[in-house]
């Protein structure tokens, strides 16, 4: 191969790595601007839609942060018999009773058919926030018991909420 080729397939290579790279940092492509801003299907509040680097990049965040309290209205929520096919929400509402910044860095389900929604920017001393947790009852009949664990830069790094529900045949 001649150098004039190497060096043209070399620029065509490092053009095309910029023009990547730019249109990531800069939110043209629906998954930058999703990650970014939060805009784009399904909204940003659900935490599985929240890449692997962003997921990443919070815990870093989290843990660098001082500890602070965070406090919970009630972590334990019933909602009764409902029937197969519902969905249904609850809003785990909370206070940060520190004194530094809260940054709540995931909330994990125990199950695909429960999905947490959380803050994504961090919530200063004093003030008050919302996590919302929607179950999907298709396919569960009976008695279902489900958590979600939620990791931020409290004292406790990682807190359970959750609920139960009893589901009936359609």
């Amino acid at each position: 191969m001649n150098g004039q080729l190497k060096t043209i397939l070399l620029t065509v290579l490092t053009l095309s790595v910029f023009t990547l790279a730019l249109v990531e940092l800069s939110g043209v492509s629906s998954t930058a601007l999703f990650n970014k801003y939060g805009i784009g299907e399904g909204g940003a509040d659900h935490s599985h839609q929240l890449s692997e680097s962003e997921k990443d990049k919070r815990e870093k965040q989290m843990k660098a942060m001082p500890k602070t309290w965070i406090t919970f209205d009630d972590t334990k929520h019933d909602f009764g018999t409902i029937t197969e096919g519902e969905k249904v929400i609850h809003s785990y509402h909370f206070k940060n009773t520190g004194e530094h910044p809260l940054l709540i860095s995931n909330a994990v389900a125990s199950c695909g058919c429960t999905v947490p929604s959380y803050p994504k920017e961090p919530i200063p001393p004093g003030a008050e926030g919302n996590i919302e947790v929607e179950f999907n009852s298709t396919n569960r009949v009976g008695q279902q018991r489900k958590n979600v664990l939620i990791y931020s830069n409290a004292q406790e790094e990682a807190m359970s909420i959750g609920f139960v529900v009893e589901v009936k045949a359609k």
